[in-house]
């Protein structure tokens, strides 16, 4: 067991980034700041307090180097489907603890087949500790518990006001012109990402809802083994024609000049301010069912970059203390599908069968 407290936050003068480096600020968490931006992390560093390290995750020998004197890393230096990889091995190396922000189903399928490597090395990977998916992999896991025969799991979640940050964008456009993901018969397929628009009631709204490759595709079904899982992201009217509209020029968002040409127009976005971020409310609607009952529930909190900086210093902290499982895990099933209601302003409503 590593002495000391030390939280390696890599890419952490990213949006997301830079959130969860003041809530561990203020916790009073020791940091080192990481990344591949001298430039961001030396203003970042002058502002924090916190020294920093410049570190390309294809840098084996340096990057294991950063990681050794900690106890984990958060990472946050996506799109993760190109990063990973290379971290999760920097840490079993390093013998860190590896935790990151991502929602992307690739990674998780990836992360997942360490599972023993990392037992052998006595670490936990815990991908997915901010809002892909913490809220939603908690319901999963609850709905599961009110309903343990379950055969069919459909998430749906909708945020209001806030905004996307750079690092948001670019793994969206990344994934421009491809299919939706759901889970059938325990197998993950491929879906017309425009087929199974559909209204669903969010309690205190009701709103059209497409259906989206999110990481609980993965992740619900390794916390549940519900054989069944689709989910669902609300839409404005806009969104949902454009969506409708995708079946005609798929072919040619897939195109790679297309996405550099997107991610260049896109590489200034920030991210939402904090106003914006202070009026925006998330809704998480889960259903289970079978052939003989349906069990639908409930989360409301608050936006989701503002739950990630939260929710990952939280999960640091529980590491850091020892609390945590060797091996692959999900938040639910490492933390249990109660661990969303320790965070304040959080409610959970459950509809009676």
């Amino acid at each position: 067991m590593k002495s000391g407290s030390l939280i390696v936050v890599y890419g952490s003068y990213g949006y997301t980034g830079q959130l969860i480096v003041e809530a561990c600020k203020a916790k009073q968490l020791s940091l080192i700041l990481a990344g591949r931006n001298e430039q961001a992390l030396a203003l970042q560093s002058e502002s924090t307090g916190y020294p920093y390290e410049v570190v390309e995750t294809s840098e084996t020998e340096k990057l294991v180097h950063l990681l050794k004197p900690a106890h984990l890393v958060i990472h946050c230096g996506g799109p993760f489907i190109f990063t990973a990889r290379r971290m999760v091995e920097a840490c079993l190396q390093a013998r860190t603890h590896y935790t990151d922000i991502t929602g992307e189903i690739a990674v998780f399928e990836l992360l997942k087949k360490y599972d023993q490597q990392a037992r052998d090395s006595g670490i936990i990977v815990l991908p997915g500790i901010g809002f892909d998916v913490v809220p939603t992999d908690c319901m999963a896991s609850h709905l599961k518990r009110r309903l343990p025969e379950a055969t069919h799991l459909e998430l749906a979640f909708a945020t209001s006001g806030g905004g996307a940050s750079r690092g948001t964008t670019k793994t969206a456009i990344l994934g421009l012109g491809e299919e939706s993901r759901i889970r059938k018969d325990g197998t993950i397929i491929k879906v017309p990402l425009h087929q199974g628009m559909k209204e669903i009631n969010f309690g205190s709204f009701r709103s059209l809802a497409a259906r989206i490759p999110w990481g609980d595709i993965s992740t619900a079904y390794t916390s549940t083994g519900i054989p069944n899982i689709e989910v669902y992201m609300g839409v404005n009217k806009k969104i949902a024609r454009l969506i409708s509209m995708s079946r005609y020029f798929n072919w040619l968002l897939s195109m790679r000049w297309i996405k550099i040409l997107l991610l260049k127009r896109f590489d200034k976005i920030s991210g939402p301010t904090s106003q914006n971020r202070s009026k925006s409310k998330s809704i998480v609607k889960g259903k289970v069912w079978n052939e003989h009952s349906i069990y639908e529930s409930r989360l409301e909190l608050a936006d989701g970059y503002t739950f990630t900086a939260v929710a990952s210093v939280a999960i640091a902290q529980r590491i850091l203390k020892g609390n945590f499982k060797t091996g692959y895990q999900t938040p639910s099933l490492v933390y249990g599908p109660d661990f969303i209601l320790e965070f304040e302003t959080i409610s959970r409503t459950d509809t009676p069968s």
